[in-house]
Formats: structure tokens, sequence, C-alpha cells
């Protein structure tokens, strides 16, 4: 956690104010993330609120660090001035920009909205305002934006939060406030809000706390008075029990609510993105879609995942896909607190969504775009464990794999990368995690099962090219066993046949086959009746690696 900064001089509405801003606003939510989430119920009670306003909020402060960067290095026309010092206008849109690629959680795409649409009004900077009356509007912007990205406003919440402050500034500003009167207004306004919202949301009312989405805005907003004025903001204590338990959660909230989270980046047209919003809608809650100029943060809670990514892909490009399952999330949040997690990187949605529910925290990745370090130290964060165990999955994935559990050591987790280089290795691994025994003992076996699961994989080649096969044409089926080119046939059954029995002919007790999204069930049935014609002792198991997978995976145990 970064040391908070010393409270700066005054400064006027300018780029060295946002600078200041976000790095306050950082080291504010960094003192009270804890806080904030033992104080999370609303609208899951997953004890993550603090966390993801953070994280978040750090995302935007690294963008906007990069921006300074880049202006000091050169002077660009209509970007930065003949001294080459970020505007303004650059200042604020990289800072949002930021905060929007890495959104974390309802709350931190909220809070992405909101720093949106305040650049929508500074990044402007139209002549004959002046700056109070620019941050009012911006501030107002912010909050209009926000509630316009929320499927199902709540009153109570931190749109509640950002309403009132955007009121108590625009009152500010309409009285020729400075912008550092304003902000000092929206400040006030905020706080009193917040101490509103537990008779406002029943869920906050039953568990004693306030919201916890608007603590961390109220902060954020704090560092902003700070930024503008040089006046330190008395501390904002957290208000409600130390762990909240609500006597009888909102469906939301409670084991009945879906079980999924699902957040992603999508590129797409505005259009894509107004018929996307009711069919996300449709398939689960916590819907909140922010973004804009071709680029949209989404996130939404879901029972099908799946679907939910379906309907990304449907409107645009999604990436950066993260899939997250609420049961372990549930149970730290009533002080059921998992000592250890597994975070493994996945091929495909079916086989995401299967690592969800084992427990683990799933990254899925798509062919030919490798996570970068960043996104699998999130996963590793995300997991909120003591212990983690990492699953890179792909030989290629290994470096990044080690560099991100590099990094979470120096947050004081402590993580093993298992060396999987296949999803079913992965499965093999996850199969026989014990998180209840000790961590070293759980590392060995997980790696042991790995190790002992020989994989396949049956691609289509693109282009003729030497293996260690022989030369294969564009078209032929490529049969992959442990990393090598084994088999070269023209059909995926018969190609499918002969890699099967390869890696059979070692002997073996269970077979894992994972199907690609094309690949019908009809090629399930006939490679199972091979195994059990040839090897009565051998038991065979199949699943969907759903959209992004391989045609076939094929592990042996």
């Amino acid at each position: 956690m970064p040391h908070a900064p010393q409270p700066q001089p005054a400064h006027e509405l300018d780029a060295a104010a946002v600078r200041t801003w976000s790095s306050l606003a950082v080291a504010a939510l960094g003192r009270a993330r804890e806080d904030i989430d033992a104080i999370n119920v609303y609208p899951v009670a997953d004890a993550d609120t603090g966390t993801n306003l953070y994280l978040t909020a750090e995302s935007a402060d690294h963008a906007l660090t990069a921006a300074f960067e880049v202006a000091a290095r050169t002077a660009v026309p209509d970007v930065t001035d003949a001294t080459g010092e970020t505007s303004l206008a650059e200042a604020v849109r990289a800072y949002a920009h930021g905060a929007l690629v890495g959104a974390r959680g309802n709350s931190g795409t909220i809070l992405a909205q909101l720093l949106r649409g305040v650049a929508d009004v500074l990044g402007d900077e139209p002549a004959g305002r002046g700056p109070g009356r620019l941050l009012a509007q911006a501030l107002t912007r912010a909050a209009e934006s926000a509630y316009a990205a929320v499927a199902h406003p709540v009153e109570g919440t931190m749109l509640t939060v950002a309403t009132a402050a955007a009121r108590a500034g625009e009152a500010a500003g309409a009285a020729a406030g400075t912008a550092a009167d304003v902000a000092r207004a929206a400040y006030d306004g905020a706080r009193s809000a917040l101490a509103e919202t537990p008779g406002q949301l029943a869920a906050l009312g039953r568990a004693g706390v306030v919201d916890a989405g608007g603590c961390g805005l109220v902060a954020v907003l704090g560092a902003l008075f700070q930024a503008l004025s040089g006046q330190e903001p008395a501390a904002e204590p957290v208000r409600g029990r130390a762990v909240p338990v609500p006597q009888t959660p909102e469906p939301c909230a409670s084991e009945d609510g879906p079980a999924y989270e699902v957040v992603y980046l999508l590129e797409a047209s505005d259009e894509a993105v107004g018929e996307l919003r009711p069919r996300l809608d449709r398939l689960g809650d916590s819907l909140v879609v922010v973004g804009g100029d071709g680029l949209w943060n989404v996130h939404v809670h879901v029972d099908d995942p799946g679907a939910a990514v379906e309907a990304g892909v449907a409107a645009g490009r999604p990436y950066r896909i993260r899939i997250t399952h609420f049961g372990d999330e549930r149970r730290r949040a009533r002080g059921e607190r998992t000592q250890r997690a597994v975070v493994a990187l996945v091929p495909g949605e079916g086989l995401a969504g299967l690592c969800a529910e084992a427990g683990a925290t799933a990254v899925l990745v798509r062919p030919g775009e490798l996570p970068a370090v960043p996104e699998l130290l999130d996963a590793i964060r995300r997991a909120h464990a003591r212990e983690v165990v990492l699953l890179p999955g792909a030989a290629e994935l290994r470096a990044a794999a080690a560099a991100a559990a590099e990094r979470a050591r120096a947050d004081g987790v402590r993580v093993a990368v298992v060396p999987t280089r296949s999803a079913v290795q992965g499965l093999a691994a996850l199969a026989v995690h014990d998180p209840d025994g000790s961590f070293d003992e759980d590392v060995v076996a997980m790696t042991a099962a790995a190790g002992a699961t020989r994989y396949g994989e049956l691609a289509v080649a693109e282009r003729q090219s030497f293996t260690s096969a022989g030369i294969c044409q564009a078209g032929d089926v490529l049969g992959l066993i442990d990393g090598d080119v084994a088999v070269i046939g023209a059909g995926l059954p018969e190609t499918a046949e002969a890699v099967l029995e390869r890696m059979l002919g070692s002997g073996g007790e269970l077979v894992t086959l994972v199907l690609g999204p094309e690949v019908p069930d009809a090629l399930a049935e006939r490679l199972e009746a091979y195994v059990q014609h040839g090897h009565l002792a051998v038991d065979t198991v199949t699943y969907r690696g759903g959209r992004y997978s391989a045609p076939l995976l094929i592990g042996v145990e």
C-alpha cells in the first residue's frame, strides 16, 4: 500500500491538480480498503468493494503517470503545451481511460464512469466558464452518466452519494465559488448522503452499515478537495460493524443469487452496445456497462457465464475476460475466510466455468492473446487468499505466471506455480487440490497429478510445414502429444483415435476429453466407445471447452 502523500499546496484546476488528486485518492482508498471490504453487503456480500475501488484507482493513476511521462519526453501539438507539460484535457482523459480499462467489480466500474463524466466536461474546457463552475458541471455530468450506465439504479448506493455530491457542488458553483469551494461542498454533500444510506437500502439498515461503494467515493472526493485546497480533510471513519452479517439478506446478496461475476472489456459500436444491454439484463443482474468511443467495460452477475461472453462476442470483440464464482467470496464474507486459492489460466469459456465451479479463479486465454502480467496479478489479488496456487496451463504462459507470482509475493501472498502445460493437466491438478492440507503438500500433490497426466491436442494445419511426424498440408488434422506432432491425419475422428491409441499404449486409468465449440457430441460418443472397446479398465469423462478452445484436448492419467 502506498504511503499517503502530504497535503499539497492549493492548485488551480489544472493537470497538476488532477495528478495530485489521483495520488491522494489511491492513498486514501489504500488506507480504507480493508474497512470498506468489511462493510460490503450490497449488491453481493463478497467483501471486495474496497479492494476493487483501490485497484481501479491504481489503474487510473498508472495511466495518468504514463501520460505525464510521455508528455515530458516530447511535446505533441493539441495534447501538450510548448514545454511538454500535460494539459488538463489530456490529464483527465488519461485518468478516465485508465480507470475504464482497469475497473474492478461493480463499484470500480461505476467509479470509472464517474471519472469519464468528469473527463467529458473538463476535457472540453470551453471558454467563458470559471474553474468552479466547470468542476460543478463535471460532477453533475459524472453522476448523470453513472446513473445511465447502471441497468437498474438503486437508491442508498454509490449513485445516491454521487448525486448528492453533484448537487452540493452545483450550489457552490452557482454562488461563484472557486474549484476548491466546489470540491469542499461536494465532499460535505457526499458525507451527509453516505450517512443516510442505511435508511434508504434495507440490506444496509439490517447490517448496520453505510454503503461500501459510497464510502469509497467519499474518500475519492476528499482527495479532490485536498488536491485543490491544500487542506487535509478529516479522516472519514467507516461506520458500521467490522464484519456485517445481515439477518435477512437481500435476494441479490443471498445464496440464491447469480453464481458468477463476468467482466470484460469490449470493442463495439454504440449501436451494438445498445442491443447488448437488454440481452445481458435478461441473463442476470447488477448490470453495468460503461465507456464510449468504441471501448466499453462490461460487468454483470449471471448463472451462465458462457452466455454473457457470447453476448459480448455478438456485439463486438470482448477481451480481458474475467469469470469469478461467488461461492468462496460469500463464505469469506460470512467470516469463513479461505486460506488458499487456485488461479487457473484456461483456453475456453467452458473450461473457465468448470474451473470456477471447482472454486478456482479462472482467467480466460484467447488464441493469440497472451495475458499480461498485471492481468494475472489482478487475478491473484481477486482470489483474496494468503496462499495461491497458480496453474499457467501452457508452456508459453509460464514466464508471465512466474513474473505475476513474484510481484504477488512482494505483496505478502505466498504463491506457487504448478508448471501445467495444458488445460487437462490443470484439471488433474484441481482434482487433487486439498485446501485444508499444508501448502507444501498441496502443491506437491497438484504438481504430481499434473506431471502424471499426458496431454494431447488436435488442431488443423493452416499451411504446409515440416513437423516431427513429417510434412503436413494446409487442412490436415494434426495430433499433438505432449506438445509435439505425433499424427497427421485427414479427419478429426480417425486422428483422435490414433492419438488415443498412442497415449494409452503406456497405460492409463482415466481419459479426459475436452471438446471444442464446433465438435459434435457424436465424436465424444465414438471416442468413449473406442476407449471402452480397447481398454476396459479405463474410464472416460467428457467436457465442453466452449468458445476459444481447441477442437479437442485429451488427457490420460
